[in-house]
């Protein structure tokens, strides 16, 4: 009796600890979604702890290939998202439609315009409802202005620690990228100048800068510098920020389970224009990933697929959408040099992803034919680099092995729209 009394007592206790170990985690996971109503306003950064995982695609800028190749015979790594520049207001456009509606709209939009895409191109009636989401004089203006400004304070706000957000005696704003190695910088700056390239213009505005604590622009700030351990001479890149940003999610044709973003009016019609001018950007950002090799975003996303099946669902990582409709393509030094180093660790990737597009803005693709028919990107990418910055030499250029590369992937873009035309031989 006394056994059975003892087991009664003894469920009777188990029971009660599973009760209150239940009832601990909804109220602990209940706590954890109220911090997270609490946060900040998107005009501010949230940053990671300074204590960042080796395991993130972050960290595994900074390690070299011999360490990686060493962690257990894979990458066992996770996606981290929010970590993101914070760049400005650009205005507001009259696309945007009350989703109940999207049919009738959608309908109007084409009784009044006609195609969606003209073969595998997008209309021009629809790239024209896009300017430009950085024009070149705005661009040239921004980095005049921020050559001769003098910093007042650099604090966190723009992603990793290394990082700073600087803002300027006039008290304009920008982000500091000091690269764990050169190679980031390297990459920040080449991809930007590929973009423009490229004419794609969702890269805010960004210069060099050389670490001088003697000089005018840097002497308020020597004291923080040093505290942040920063080398004297170090060449740093600096962007153009602006506030009210919002995180972007891959889009339905894009992910995994779909067939692809394809030119077919059927498939197009049923989305509003603001979706439609959000996959149009998504075009021009699979294109500039896949030249760079930057695995630092949608790429990364698709490779955690393998453990994490609802990753897809979540933020893209380094991409921003400003108030307009905007697609902020940020914190881009996982490419090009880097990409390239490690380009046989994610090239099944890059070509997964690029496959998943059949569609594209007929500038863009004009200049990539520009491109391969002449067979000169390094030497136009140089001349670009060369003549709009001056620091150039400090920084240097790509090697004759990444420049091939470079072409080399121009040229397979080339034959993936080449096989869009003769698939959708609409042309």
């Amino acid at each position: 009796m006394r056994a059975v009394s003892a087991n009664l007592l003894a469920l009777l206790f188990l029971c009660t600890c599973a009760c209150v170990f239940y009832v601990w985690s909804r109220l602990e996971s209940r706590l954890e979604r109220y911090k997270r109503g609490l946060q900040l306003p998107r005009s501010f950064h949230v940053g990671p702890s300074p204590d960042i995982s080796a395991k993130t695609f972050r960290a595994l800028l900074a390690v070299p290939v011999a360490q990686r190749l060493h962690l257990g015979g894979r990458l066992d790594v996770r996606n981290v998202t929010g970590v993101r520049d914070q760049i400005g207001y650009l205005g507001s456009r009259d696309y945007h439609m009350n989703v109940d509606n999207k049919g009738s709209v959608q309908r109007e939009v084409q009784d009044k315009f006609g195609s969606l895409v003209e073969g595998i191109f997008w209309s021009e009636w629809l790239e024209a409802q896009l300017p430009a989401s950085f024009s070149e004089e705005h661009a040239r203006a921004w980095r005049e202005r921020a050559r001769g400004r003098r910093i007042v304070r650099l604090e966190p706000g723009c992603g990793r620690i290394s990082n700073q957000l600087a803002t300027f005696s006039d008290g304009a704003k920008a982000c500091v990228r000091y690269g764990i190695n050169a190679d980031q910088v390297q990459g920040e700056t080449l991809t930007y100048y590929l973009a423009n390239l490229l004419g794609i213009t969702n890269l805010p505005p960004l210069i060099l800068a050389q670490l001088n604590f003697d000089s005018e622009q840097w002497a308020s700030v020597r004291r923080r510098i040093g505290g942040l351990q920063w080398s004297e001479r170090a060449v740093v890149s600096l962007t153009e920020w602006v506030a009210n940003l919002t995180g972007v999610v891959t889009p339905a044709p894009l992910r995994q389970e779909s067939k692809g973003l394809r030119p077919l009016q059927g498939e197009l019609g049923n989305k509003t224009t603001a979706e439609l001018l959000e996959l149009m950007q998504w075009t021009d950002l699979i294109i500039l990933d896949y030249l760079s090799a930057n695995f630092d975003r949608l790429v990364s996303n698709l490779f955690s697929l393998q453990w994490d099946s609802r990753v897809m669902e979540r933020e893209t990582n380094n991409l921003l959408r400003t108030p307009r409709g905007d697609l902020l393509f940020i914190d881009n030094e996982a490419g090009l040099v880097h990409g390239y180093r490690v380009l046989d660790m994610w090239e099944k990737y890059h070509s997964t992803v690029l496959g998943s597009v059949s569609v594209f803005r007929k500038r863009t693709a004009q200049r990539v034919i520009e491109l391969h028919r002449r067979r000169d990107t390094r030497t136009r990418l140089l001349e670009l680099y060369r003549d709009s910055e001056p620091l150039s030499p400090e920084l240097g250029f790509l090697s004759y092995e990444h420049a091939d590369v470079l072409q080399n992937r121009i040229d397979r873009l080339y034959k993936h729209i080449s096989h869009c035309k003769e698939k959708y031989h609409q042309l």
